[in-house]
């Protein structure tokens, strides 16, 4: 982590002497920082991009979803981002993202750490009880996995309107953005992706993923069973719903 900061400011450094501008405003300027949030940041210039804005009770019964490969690509060269998915319906884009720590105030100075990445020095999965087997079926875990932030509140407002700006740049048109890094929001839009990459039909998924997105973004109550923990979970368009 030390090696990879001293890239990016030696990077930045040199960007520095080569333009000729003020360290600390191209700093800003650049995705390599998220958490300045001063005054006049050149991030945040202009009207929020990303979240709640219509005021309409209804905005996540969408009709429809469909993956974007290409969002998905561009939203994941952002630095600190390590991969995205991103969804689009009749009405919004859903942004899920993992990430990795290559850019700095990617989250909030509350937020905790979700991954326990130390077994991977040892040879083991699960550096809590030795275990060397994961889940292969999810991309994001509590060991050995790039980064979750499990309230999409705590993730950096500068990200959020980098991200939200970005796909509204080529999905102008798109009514409200949301963004969230939760692990088992990713974990779910990685299934509906497979079911994408595979040539399947979303259509069957369009029930889960409205709940999905009410319960991380509109206060919804009810959840489609986890499916983080290995062994416990199905995941099925009409499986039963559980209350978290």
């Amino acid at each position: 982590m030390i090696k990879r900061m001293a890239f990016i400011l030696l990077t930045v450094a040199v960007l520095t002497v080569m333009s000729g501008c003020n360290y600390e405003q191209l700093v800003q300027q650049s995705d390599y920082d998220y958490g300045s949030r001063k005054p006049g940041d050149p991030k945040m210039i202009g009207a929020k991009a990303y979240g709640s804005m219509t005021g309409n009770a209804h905005q996540h019964d969408n009709a429809f979803f469909e993956y974007s490969s290409i969002l998905s690509n561009k939203v994941s060269s952002l630095n600190g981002v390590a991969s995205s998915i991103v969804m689009l319906t009749d009405k919004n884009a859903y942004v899920a993202l993992m990430l990795d720590w290559t850019a700095v105030g990617t989250k909030g100075s509350s937020g905790t750490e979700e991954q326990n990445n130390t077994g991977a020095n040892t040879g083991v999965y699960n550096f809590d009880n030795g275990s060397p087997y994961g889940n292969g079926r999810v991309l994001v875990s509590p060991y050995n996995s790039y980064f979750s932030v499990n309230d999409h509140n705590e993730l950096s407002p500068e990200l959020k309107q980098t991200a939200a700006k970005l796909v509204r740049n080529y999905v102008p048109s798109v009514q409200e953005v949301h963004i969230s890094a939760n692990m088992e929001f990713v974990n779910y839009f990685n299934e509906y992706a497979k079911e994408a990459w595979g040539g399947r039909s979303l259509t069957p998924w369009i029930d889960s993923f409205n709940t999905v997105v009410k319960y991380h973004f509109a206060g919804g109550k009810v959840m489609p069973e986890p499916i983080t923990n290995p062994g416990q979970q199905q995941f099925l368009p009409d499986s039963n719903q559980v209350r978290r």
